[in-house]
């Protein structure tokens, strides 16, 4: 389960995950021509909101690809384990919507619900899709992606032409990857989809890695999420839909790096496991070191730009309703910023997360100050910036977290020095068993 991908597997993965994740992008340009500005801020509101909700059943699979490779004789116990761990808050969302939707078809509840239920789905079809890499059929991940691309653009298309509500657009999509969902879980072991009685030692180990590992992301998606949240709060619910167009591009770039990792994640943790920990830990805490500084800089430069009238007119011009041409090249800026600090943050923290299990806990503190400090300062900046305010936030967030990480890093682990032979992400590691 170790064994790296062969190159043509990995661009035929990446291709598949990336058709879905440019698909959605374009979802969401046609949907704004559809329904305009006020409709489209709705949905992007819900949609935005409910976005952290993919996160939940991914955890299952992060613990998976993390600790399977280590394992040989619990293999079938734990990837049930993990199944189950991932399915359950969908089937909840999924009853929800059900019931939401018999009652009130039209309401705001069951728009919510529905993008919720919408993002719990495709998390949960990740999970899966890395259950069958780990089982090697990688094929079936890029497959089920390519079937759920061309799922989003046929529900895109009929909504354009068919103007339906976002109400309706939403269900279909969930119908329809439900469909896609229990056709990856068919192809799946019986062993693995089946039930089956685990020791009470091996769940409560992997209860604990699913929620550490998953946290980070969790609470990194609700620190996006609540900018949503704090652009309604203030009054700037205009302010979601170039909100959410920007922050597009980064999720895209984002999600590319994250999958890719995951991809090498099996072999990245037999690599950094035991000695090879220290060398990970090291280069994280290089990479958190460069972050911090830029975090740093950004957020004296925005102090120095909040006090010049002209470039304060300009940063507030990004939320402007159409946007002025400075409020897209000021998003634009702002975005290639917080983009290059998150993927610094985002392979930090894979190399932390694959060392031992101690850390974990350290991960995931530094994502809810990041969570903390984001909110505190959309709720300074978005009221007079908008959507620029809500991308200061996020990248003032992301130094704060690198910070944090880098600090208890430290005193979690002094005795690390630095070292030069961590694997990259983009070049499989070698078996320190084998050598190979």
């Amino acid at each position: 389960m170790g064994v790296p991908l062969r190159p043509v597997m990995l661009v035929r993965l990446l291709a598949g995950r990336g058709a879905f994740r440019i698909t959605v992008q374009l979802m969401a340009v046609a949907l704004l021509a559809a329904w305009g500005t006020a409709t489209y801020g709705d949905f992007a509101n819900a949609w935005g909101a409910c976005t952290w909700l993919v996160f939940v059943p991914t955890a299952a699979e992060k613990a998976a690809l993390k600790i399977l490779p280590r394992t040989r004789l619990t293999t079938a116990e734990l990837a049930a384990l993990a199944l189950r761990i991932a399915a359950a808050p969908v089937v909840v969302l999924a009853a929800l919507l059900v019931v939401t939707v018999l009652l009130a078809p039209a309401s705001t509840a069951a728009l919510y619900l529905a993008s919720a239920t919408w993002a719990g789905c495709t998390g949960l079809l990740m999970t899966v899709s890395g259950l069958h890499r780990l089982r090697g059929r990688p094929a079936l991940d890029a497959t089920a992606f390519l079937v759920a691309a061309t799922v989003v653009a046929v529900v895109t298309a009929t909504t354009w032409l068919a103007d339906w509500s976002p109400h309706t657009h939403l269900l279909v999509l969930v119908g329809a990857v439900t469909v896609v969902l229990i056709s990856t879980l068919v192809a799946l072991p019986g062993r693995w989809v089946r039930s089956q009685p685990s020791r009470r030692r091996l769940r409560h180990a992997f209860a604990r890695s699913t929620v550490l590992l998953g946290l980070t992301e969790l609470l990194d998606a609700v620190t996006m999420s609540a900018i949503f949240l704090v652009l309604a709060l203030t009054g700037r619910m205009v302010d979601s839909g170039p909100f959410h167009l920007a922050l597009l591009a980064s999720s895209l770039l984002c999600s590319f790096a994250l999958y890719h990792l995951k991809l090498t994640q099996p072999a990245t943790s037999l690599s950094l496991r035991g000695t090879g920990g220290a060398a990970g830990r090291a280069r994280a805490a290089r990479l958190l070191r460069g972050a911090e500084r830029a975090g740093i800089a950004f957020g004296l430069a925005l102090a120095l730009a909040l006090l010049v009238p002209a470039t304060r007119a300009a940063l507030a011009s990004g939320g402007d309703v159409p946007p002025e041409l400075s409020g897209y090249v000021v998003l634009t800026v702002l975005v290639v910023v917080e983009i290059a600090m998150a993927i610094a943050l985002i392979y930090a923290g894979y190399l932390v997360e694959n060392t031992d299990s101690r850390v974990l806990s350290l991960t995931a503190g530094a994502a809810a100050v990041r969570l903390a400090a984001t909110v505190v300062c959309a709720f300074a900046l978005t009221p007079s910036l908008g959507a620029a305010g809500g991308f200061c936030a996020i990248v003032l967030g992301l130094g704060a977290e690198a910070a944090v990480l880098r600090r208890l890093l430290r005193r979690a682990h002094p005795g690390d020095r630095p070292h030069r032979n961590v694997p990259s992400p983009v070049q499989a590691p070698k078996d320190p068993t084998t050598g190979k």
